[in-house]
């Protein structure tokens, strides 16, 4: 059996011309050609296997992408940190404005503990309205710490304390004032 291929002469200046070519010397030729080399109609299985590994690989690095951008908002997080709003938010804006400032800032935020102001505030207040007498307003719920479990019993309350008069405050006498208070006794 003969094919008939197409080719172009060189410099005779001819159009088109078919040349035989023989199955054989088409079989020798498929010996010298790589395994990655498919025959037509067949399946190209390493187009398949580099198809397979693009796909995971840019699955894999979108994962880590995203694992890393979301690191210093979960290092705020594990460490309750007052400042975990404000990572986040930067963390975000990092994500959708590409600006990697951004993230740096939030993992700085992250990493450090800004001092709590706040607490020795609120205990001053509420020392002053017991001192006063006031009763003192229950602390709402600030979502950093773990709530304590609900007892499932009703405990009794405790008893109300009352507070115990101020006793008179009596001078006390000096050894400079002693003489005084013995000469007055004197008489």
């Amino acid at each position: 059996m003969r094919l008939a291929a197409r080719h172009l002469t060189k410099g005779s200046g001819q159009a088109l011309g078919e040349a035989d070519v023989d199955e054989t010397e088409l079989a020798g030729h498929a010996a010298h050609l790589p395994i990655f080399i498919t025959a037509p109609g067949h399946t190209d299985w390493l187009l398949v296997l580099i198809g397979i590994l693009l796909v995971a690989a840019v699955l894999g690095l979108g994962a880590l992408f995203l694992t890393i951008h979301s690191l210093p908002e979960r290092i705020a997080h594990r460490s309750k940190k007052l400042q975990l709003e404000i990572v986040a938010v930067l963390c975000l804006l990092a994500l959708f404005t590409h600006e990697h400032m951004f993230w740096v800032v939030a993992l700085v935020l992250a990493m450090i503990d800004l001092p709590d102001l706040t607490s020795p505030l609120k205990r001053m207040a509420v020392a002053l309205e017991h001192q006063a007498g006031i009763p003192s307003e229950p602390e709402p719920e600030t979502g950093f710490e773990e709530a304590a479990p609900e007892p499932e019993t009703e405990a009794p309350a405790p008893p109300a304390k009352t507070r115990k008069p101020a006793a008179k405050v009596t001078a006390k006498t000096t050894p400079a004032a002693k003489p005084a208070a013995d000469k007055k006794q004197e008489s």
